[in-house]
């Protein structure tokens, strides 16, 4: 086996909506020392700082996305980017945990394994809601799962609540199919569906989308990936800044009322690495007035 990636290193991986803040993904403190787990914003920047302060060793900084949720991507290569410059040669912001065509990958395993216990059952892929967006793209990775999967019924639950699921599941037994397998989209190990209740009857949880083994595989691959990267002067901060370009609502700056043609950012956005001020370009804005 090969040796652990990050043994003599600091990593911290920052967590989102696909790990409810991090209590999914909590029990990776526990599988290499120097381990942490962190939501993203004002917790993920003070740890940083206090491991900064606290030695001269390298620090790794891991995005724990399944390929949903981008901004959380973005988000943490502007903190690492601020605090990189007291630090120079210490952080680096690995590449994230998975990419949206890993967990079509993922789920299509899943969908290929339900399919062999149970022919007739329906694929419930669940997740917590989050933002429009990152709902979007879980309901075009669920339609490539159904359409290059085991041949599957599958369906998507976004949920607040229970009644969530419920719904999607009553929907499932309108259309004959009364069993049903749910299927998390993120790192959830526990079950979301309360098994005496009898709302949920003939539904199961499949169970995480992977063992705790192989996660840990993937962060060790990612922390080298990274550490290697960061001999050769590489942070990794300016592809993760890009990581939400495009994820967001269409804006093209032909249209722009305040437009006569070909202009730079003179709207209030910032400057996007590899846009040509001057020139007419094409990219997404999320919905909020955020910058990104």
């Amino acid at each position: 086996m090969a040796e652990p990636a990050g043994k003599d290193i600091t990593t911290i991986l920052v967590a989102g909506h696909e790990s409810a803040e991090g209590a999914d993904v909590r029990y990776l403190e526990q599988a290499r020392n120097r381990w942490f787990v962190t939501p993203i914003g004002r917790p993920l920047h003070n740890l940083l700082t206090r491991c900064l302060s606290s030695g001269d060793g390298t620090i790794v900084v891991v995005p724990m996305t399944m390929g949903r949720n981008p901004t959380l991507v973005a988000d943490t290569a502007k903190t690492v980017r601020w605090l990189e410059e007291g630090a120079p040669g210490r952080l680096a912001l690995a590449a994230p945990f998975g990419s949206p065509d890993h967990l079509i990958s993922w789920l299509r395993l899943a969908a290929t394994g339900i399919r062999s216990r149970s022919s007739d059952a329906a694929m419930v892929i669940q997740a917590p809601s989050s933002d429009p967006f990152d709902e979007a793209e879980l309901h075009r990775v669920a339609h490539l799962v159904r359409t290059h999967g085991a041949g599957n019924v599958v369906e998507v639950a976004t949920t607040h609540t229970d009644d969530d699921l419920v719904d999607v599941l009553q929907r499932l037994r309108r259309l004959g199919h009364p069993h049903a397998v749910v299927v998390p989209a993120g790192f959830r190990r526990q079950s979301p569906v309360p098994l005496d209740d009898s709302r949920f009857a003939g539904c199961e949880f499949y169970g995480p989308l992977m063992s705790e083994q192989a996660a840990i595989r993937i962060i060790d691959a990612r922390i080298r990936d990274a550490v290697h990267e960061l001999a050769h002067g590489r942070t990794g901060v300016e592809s993760g800044l890009m990581a939400d370009h495009g994820h967001g609502y269409a804006h093209s700056h032909a249209f722009d009322d305040s437009s006569a043609g070909a202009h730079g950012h003179g709207h209030g956005h910032q400057s996007h690495p590899g846009d040509d001020p001057g020139t007419e370009h094409n990219h997404r804005h999320p919905a909020t007035a955020s910058s990104h």
